[in-house]
């Protein structure tokens, strides 16, 4: 639905007689392009002629800016309401949006209108910009809570390379399962996509066949010291020789799905480097972790490593959880649904207001003072549009005056606001 608001002068005649003149242009018999409502525009501060002409050019920014939070909040109704599949009531003071701009009458206590007019459009624009930033705030929390919601529904329900192995991996499969997690070693679950399993089952113990140093004392050249201390500390290449953490014949299957199987494989968790003099003073030796350098590898086999802890106690505390979620996310939807219809109306009767002060910038620069003119609202009947201009114009005007200014927009000669709720 299109509407039109159109300001003429009274040309030193009466309301009345502009009024008339307005009906006969576009909404009588014999020319039928729309429904006219009478306007109010109430009588607002002038002020000088430079603050007009410098307010003219903000109020159109401040215009768009404030349809599109609007827009904003509207939108946000509509995908709320999109999941109870209810239509939305987003309303303005109770009353359809169309209704109250039929009906418009100016908010005197809310928006005074001996204000200045500049503190008058801060004032509105101050206060829708509150609602934007609230809104945004409401939005992000909502989509956090959500992506939150959806990430547990897809750990519940996912495959073995994402779901919680305690909701899959019920006492009796863990009790087939020998778990090592000490200080040298460590049992490591490992989901393999379809496909690769013959590849993995084969090649397993050479994962990471560059991690670990398993060289030592060299007695090749003289089997008689065999055992003895003849090297030691950093006197003796440690990783001359090196080879994959996996524990040999460690593999076992546990459980699989059509996209994946899930094995354990036992690898050496982390090793302890010696200690070294150098000269009289003695380096402390390190411990040196495998299990980093071990999820890389597999990673670059396209394995995905679990990280996994045993609690048979998890599933229910899951499952709880999960619907602990799903009540957060349904009572912050049907906040934020009650907060749009609020806000809604409170950002709408902003724009109208908006609106208004334009049509008295406007008419005020075209016109001249004292201020003297009657504003009308057309809605335009559908399809006719475009009619409801061309016949404004060669009433009010001329049939050329719907022409481009200097910088691209429609004259015409009367004050014209076209706008869609």
């Amino acid at each position: 639905m299109s509407y039109q608001i159109v300001a003429i002068s009274n040309e030193k005649g009466t309301p009345d007689q502009a009024y008339s003149k307005l009906e006969m242009a576009a909404a009588s018999p014999r020319a039928n392009f729309a429904e006219m409502f009478k306007f109010e525009v109430p009588s607002l501060m002038v002020g000088t002629l430079d603050s007009l002409i410098t307010l003219s050019d903000e109020l159109g920014k401040t215009d768009s800016l404030v349809e599109a939070i609007v827009r904003k909040v509207e939108k946000t109704g509509h995908e709320l309401s999109s999941y109870t599949g209810k239509k939305p009531e987003l309303t303005v003071g109770g009353v359809p949006a169309r209704r109250y701009i039929q009906q418009f009458a100016w908010d005197y206590a809310k928006y005074p209108n001996r204000r200045p007019l500049k503190e008058l459009v801060s004032l509105i624009s101050g206060g829708v910009s509150a609602i934007d930033e609230e809104l945004k705030q409401l939005g992000t929390s909502f989509a956090d809570k959500m992506a939150s919601l959806a990430d547990a529904k897809r750990k519940k329900g996912g495959n073995l390379m994402v779901v919680d192995l305690n909701d899959v991996l019920t006492s009796e499969i863990m009790r087939n399962i020998e778990v090592h997690d000490t200080e040298y070693l460590k049992t490591i679950f490992i989901a393999v996509p379809k496909g690769s399993e013959e590849d993995f089952t084969t090649k397993y113990e050479k994962l990471g066949s560059d991690i670990v140093g398993y060289g030592g004392p060299d007695w090749t050249v003289n089997p008689k010291e065999l055992g003895t201390a003849v090297k030691y500390g950093n006197l003796v290449d440690r990783h001359g020789k090196r080879g994959s953490p996996v524990v040999p014949g460690s593999i076992n299957l546990v459980k699989e799905d059509n996209e994946s199987t899930l094995f354990t494989v036992t690898i050496l968790k982390s090793m302890y480097e010696p200690g070294y003099y150098e000269g009289d003073e003695f380096i402390p030796g390190t411990k040196v972790d495998f299990e980093e350098a071990f999820v890389k590898a597999c990673r670059e086999k396209r394995y995905v490593v679990r990280q996994f802890e045993y609690n048979p106690n998890q599933a229910s505390n899951t499952a709880m959880a999960l619907e602990q979620l799903q009540v957060e996310v349904d009572g912050m939807r049907t906040g934020l649904t009650r907060w749009c219809k609020t806000h809604y109306g409170e950002a709408f009767v902003a724009w109208m207001h908006i609106k208004v002060i334009r049509v008295f910038v406007e008419s005020v620069l075209r016109y001249g003072l004292p201020v003297d003119f009657t504003a009308v609202l057309y809605k335009a009947i559908k399809g006719k549009e475009e009619e409801l201009t061309h016949a404004l114009d060669k009433a009010l005007g001329s049939e050329e005056s719907h022409d481009m200014d200097d910088d691209g927009d429609e004259y015409h000669e009367f004050v014209l606001l076209k706008f869609e709720p």
